[in-house]
């Protein structure tokens, strides 16, 4: 082991640990280690910038744009239509209909919108057929990332291991080249969820009403501010009620006028101020100097439903901008145009107290009060996707022609070879602008910009394992400990070292430090590299054990009331089920 070797091996260790341990976000990790790689002088600029211009980083980001203009055309309205007609006959009818529609749309768009399009759909068919959201929640997450991998647009993975493929002189994979194999992935994961999986799934049960689901046991109490009450003329987010006893202040009236919430306000006496505070608070705002109650009673979702308030839940959604940062940081209140979060449901925890203190995490889901101005705004925030709505996105019908005529050209000349999957892609964001079915500006909206610096900094990766013998010294390690079995038991290997990492690490970082060895090793055993770079990039999107080995889990995990253990129970005899098809089937379908 060379000196070279040694730091580029320490540097991926430290990028595994604060990918595992989310103490960074992924994209933050992954420009530190193409920084930490230049630094030591392992890659010069040149070469550790160069995933920005990587065709890979330039197709994803082309991609997400395509698929937001999809979406905005109201093109898939009626797929929503058709899974509720569905879903109200025959559970089982809609769990296969679930699974076919999310595995179909996300083989040629982005998972996460589908699963962003399906999700308030299926919440609305359970409860329309009384059953538990988390008996089809999981179903659509899994359908649609073994939809993904049945295209090499159907996930930005399958994108980067054919970026990471033609860097290191390999011929890019094809459009349709995962379709092979791909097909029956998802064929095998429907018949396991339709035999086994959903025996495997939880019932949670269902609640009334929103109030409920999230445990509200507090009161909705209001207060009138008396002349001698210390809050009197401070700004609301000064007074006592909000600095020492951080209660919720849902609505002000004064003079019968109701008066818009936001931190700034200005108190005065006589105000009437409706609150939300648990039975604790309460007893202490009985004692608090000028402070009268005029009602108590119990929170049921009727009580916000007042002047159009109503209860919403709504998920933080993955690379959000509310990452990381809480309530107050946020200043909820103001971003949101006076909308209130009243609880917060954390993984398994439901939050009602300090919320204002609560770093936020995606997947969390928030209930929020909010009236219809307030609501509308709110489904126009992209950090966040109202899950307990399910209206239809209008069509547009001078603007579906030509986002499906020109969607499809971008899929045909990439499947037949016409022009590169990422001048395509890029011809099409500029037809789409050109024909004013997406602006500029929503354009750059579109666009996941922290997937495309993660992308930018982990193809650094990749370039360090190579230049400096890395991937060599490894993929000799696996050949000593594994090599003498044949390439077919260390395809099988490098499938299940995928998959597992994958569970625990992102994907795309999985498989841009797993794919330069696959190629590597490939040469050393003197066969072809397509079987191996092909198991890499199936395994790296097939995670089915936890809620954080991709986006689609994540997001489903809040809604569905899920537990860490569900993942665990459903998902590892598909993902075993998988690893074993997929030793049998990859050396046919691509040979050695």
């Amino acid at each position: 082991m060379t000196y070279e070797i040694a730091i580029v091996l320490g540097i991926i260790m430290l990028a595994v640990v604060l990918f595992v341990t989310e103490r960074l976000s992924i994209d933050t990790v992954a420009i530190l280690i193409m920084v930490l790689f230049m630094m030591t002088g392992i890659l010069t600029p040149s070469e550790g910038f160069a995933g920005f211009s990587n065709p890979a980083t330039i197709t994803v980001a082309a991609m997400f744009a395509i698929s937001s203009a999809i979406f905005k055309s109201g093109a898939l309205s009626s797929v929503g239509v058709v899974l509720t007609r569905i879903g109200r006959k025959n559970y089982l009818l809609c769990l296969l209909s679930l699974m076919l529609i999310s595995g179909a749309l996300s083989s040629f768009i982005n998972d996460t919108a589908v699963v962003a399009l399906l999700m308030p759909v299926v919440i609305q068919v359970s409860q329309d057929i009384k059953i538990s959201p988390s008996k089809l929640l999981i179903p659509l997450s899994f359908g649609a990332l073994m939809g993904g991998v049945c295209t090499l647009i159907g996930t930005s993975t399958n994108i980067l291991v054919s970026g990471i493929a033609e860097a290191q002189g390999e011929e890019p994979l094809q459009m349709f080249e995962f379709t092979k194999a791909g097909i029956w992935f998802l064929l095998l994961g429907i018949v396991y969820m339709f035999l086994i999986g959903r025996h495997l799934l939880p019932n949670r049960g269902l609640a009334e009403d929103l109030s409920e689901s999230f445990n509200m046991g507090d009161y909705i109490t209001e207060i009138v501010l008396l002349p001698d009450s210390p809050s009197v003329g401070l700004p609301l987010y000064k007074s006592g009620l909000v600095q020492n006893l951080d209660v919720e202040v849902m609505q002000v009236t004064r003079n019968k006028d109701r008066i818009q919430v936001f931190p700034s306000l200005i108190l005065y006496a006589d105000d009437v101020l409706k609150v939300r505070c648990s039975v604790n608070k309460l007893k202490l705002l009985k004692e608090e100097r000028g402070i009268e109650l005029k009602s108590e009673r119990k929170f049921r979702d009727r009580d916000l439903r007042i002047n159009d308030s109503k209860l919403y839940e709504a998920i933080v959604t993955p690379n959000s901008y509310l990452e990381g940062k809480s309530i107050k940081d946020l200043d909820f209140r103001s971003y949101n145009y006076g909308a209130s979060v009243l609880a917060i449901r954390h993984r398994n925890e439901i939050l009602h107290e300090k919320l204002a203190h609560v770093k936020l995490s995606a997947g969390d889901v928030l209930l929020i009060a909010a009236d219809k101005y307030q609501a509308d705004k709110l489904k126009q925030n992209e950090d966040i996707l109202i899950i307990s709505q399910t209206e239809r996105s209008p069509y547009n019908y001078s603007k579906i022609i030509p986002v499906f005529l020109i969607s499809v050209a971008v899929i045909m000349s990439a499947a037949f070879g016409i022009i590169p999957i990422v001048l395509s892609a890029m011809t099409g964001v500029v037809l789409l602008i050109l024909f004013k079915c997406i602006s500029v500006s929503e354009v750059y909206k579109a666009i996941d910009w922290k997937v495309i610096f993660m992308l930018a900094g982990v193809l650094s990766m990749g370039a360090a394992l190579e230049k400096t013998g890395a991937a060599k010294l490894l993929a000799d390690y696996l050949i000593y400990g594994v090599g003498e079995y044949g390439p077919h038991a260390l395809l099988s290997v490098f499938f299940f070292i995928t998959f597992m990492t994958t569970n625990f690490m992102s994907n795309n970082a999985t498989a841009a430090l797993l794919a330069p060895i696959a190629i590597v090793t490939a040469k050393e055993l003197g066969v072809s590299v397509k079987p191996f770079l092909m198991a890499v990039a199936y395994a790296a999107s097939l995670s089915f054990m936890t809620p954080m080995g991709y986006q689609t889990n994540t997001m489903i995990y809040g809604p569905g009331n899920y537990r860490f253990s569900d993942y665990l129970k459903v998902g590892t005899p598909l993902n075993i089920l998988l690893w074993i098809l997929a030793s049998l089937i990859l050396p046919m379908f691509f040979p050695f």
